[in-house]
């Protein structure tokens, strides 16, 4: 028969578990532990979009298949290559697109299970905005119950502003909670939040 005791260690240990394991605790861990390779993820894919619009994603749970997006001015192509396929960089070429720098780029996303990549334009007060949307699947989410869930991080360039709880807001002086592809973000940094969802992009 369980004591008082007994119960009352095991239920701390599910909250400290529950705490340990909080959306908030693991998108802000996963972010300091990597936050040198992200940066560099969004600098470098930044510059890279410009020259050409694309985007990336590792299509299988081992991160060797990705699926390339490339946007011209009228059509999208999509492509599915292995990593280490010589086609990856044939049609990077064919696309003028910085071969070594892109693949550089993707060999990063595989470093740190970043799964996709993609730029997103905004407006506010009809002034045209970019930021940068990450979708990861830290290891820590291997745990019980947590296996099809996948964290957004959302790169602006510029402060932001969030409600008493972190969540983003629209405007300083507006407390409209501000939806991003219908989601809502939480702070992480000034310029940087993450969200939850069922899917990576």
């Amino acid at each position: 028969m369980l004591t008082k005791l007994t119960v009352a260690i095991v239920f701390s240990g599910i909250i400290f578990f529950g705490l340990s394991c909080s959306p908030k605790t693991i998108s802000t861990r996963y972010y300091y532990q990597h936050e040198k390779v992200l940066d560099r993820i969004e600098e470098t894919y930044k510059k890279l979009n410009q020259l050409e619009p694309f985007t990336v994603a590792f299509t299988d749970r081992k991160f060797h298949t990705i699926s390339l997006e490339i946007i011209t001015d009228t059509l999208s192509y999509i492509y599915q290559f292995d990593i280490n396929e010589t086609r990856l960089t044939d049609t990077l070429l064919a696309y003028h697109l910085n071969a070594p720098k892109v693949i550089e780029l993707i060999q990063q996303m595989q470093l740190i299970r970043c799964t996709w990549i993609n730029k997103f334009e905004y407006y506010v007060d009809e002034k045209k905005n970019s930021l940068i949307l990450m979708s990861i699947k830290p290891v820590a989410l291997s745990a019980p119950f947590s296996y099809k869930k996948y964290y957004t991080l959302i790169y602006f360039p510029q402060t932001q502003y969030f409600d008493s709880s972190g969540q983003l807001l629209d405007k300083r002086n507006n407390r409209r909670l501000r939806k991003i592809k219908g989601e809502v973000f939480k702070r992480i940094n000034d310029k940087v939040c993450y969200t939850i969802s069922g899917n990576f992009r």
